[in-house]
């Protein structure tokens, strides 16, 4: 059982990880509250959902996810640094906005996949054309792995460019930055791009995996995200960017495997996921006052015990 309830954390764990890193870009890099992402996570579902429905092959349809969540990202962007709409106004009426979008795009609250191809059926019909014996749940468990890696890695080397310091410097200090002649609006712009473009690109993987693509299925997502980012920075911290992402990956992990503990003990019921986020993302965020006051304590006993 406990192994099983690994291999399934790991899995949801990774695909959801893709969207907590475009978390972690906006949260960690940017300083940037970005509430697009309940919006432009349903938005890959629905626009990978009614594409495969409609025909496309599952390859183009989580290729389309992509670009249309970059596409919200930008209208978030441009609300904030052009229409000067603050960071966390610009997020929510995107976020509204896209509600209605969705529902347009699918026709209806919720598109099933039931017996229509997805990313996952056409690679493991491939592993099974090389290797007939090849268990499915393994090959969908490699993929993840090999695939969310590959994103990991990617986001690792654009950090270090020349745009990367760039958005990293204006989260850090957008003056400075600026006095250098950095255009911080277009670097804003290109980070909330390249978040939503991940966010909208986990939500149509996530959606082929779970089968359906759903209107409501990115409430609470930014929250989910945060808890992944500040889990894996309490745990590993954020000396370099490689053990950041990779935090937030072990983050994300974390999330989904005490969630899955959770509801197999009956500790909790399904109802009640949203409270139990809402309490990690509390107990993460207080950990490190915590940690820091008890040194404290325990160096002052020490120094009371001593004279």
């Amino acid at each position: 059982m406990l192994q099983n309830l690994l291999l399934n954390s790991l899995e949801q764990g990774m695909v959801y990880g893709i969207m907590a890193l475009g978390v972690y870009i906006t949260f960690k890099i940017l300083k940037f509250s970005d509430l697009t992402v309940d919006g432009s996570f349903p938005l890959g579902a629905a626009i990978a959902a009614a594409l495969i429905v409609g025909g496309y092959h599952p390859f183009f349809a989580t290729l389309a996810a992509l670009l249309v969540g970059a596409l919200a990202g930008c209208i978030t962007g441009i609300l904030n640094t052009k229409a000067g709409i603050s960071d966390l106004l610009s997020g929510i009426l995107t976020m509204t906005s896209l509600y209605s979008i969705n529902l347009r795009i699918m026709g209806r609250p919720n598109t099933p996949l039931l017996n229509q191809p997805t990313i996952y059926s056409v690679i493991d019909t491939f592993v099974k054309g090389i290797w007939p014996a090849f268990p499915s749940k393994h090959v969908y468990l490699i993929f993840f792995i090999i695939f969310v890696l590959l994103i990991k890695f990617i986001v690792d080397a654009f950090l270090k460019t020349q745009m990367g310091f760039a958005l990293r410097a204006t989260g850090d200090n957008p003056q400075m930055i600026r006095s250098q002649g950095v255009n911080t609006d277009l670097a804003k712009i290109i980070g909330l791009v390249i978040s939503n473009s991940l966010v909208a690109l986990s939500g149509a993987l996530v959606a082929q995996y779970l089968g359906f693509a759903d209107a409501g299925m990115g409430v609470g997502t930014i929250v989910a995200g945060l808890a992944s980012v500040i889990i894996g920075d309490t745990l590993l911290g954020g000396r370099t960017v490689f053990i950041s992402t990779l935090g937030v990956l072990f983050g994300s992990f974390l999330y989904r495997f005490s969630i899955s503990l959770v509801l197999s003990f009956r500790l909790a019921q399904a109802s009640d996921l949203k409270l139990f986020t809402a309490i990690v993302v509390v107990i993460a965020l207080t950990a490190p006052q915590i940690k820091q006051a008890l040194k404290l304590r325990i160096k002052g006993c020490d120094s009371y015990g001593n004279s």
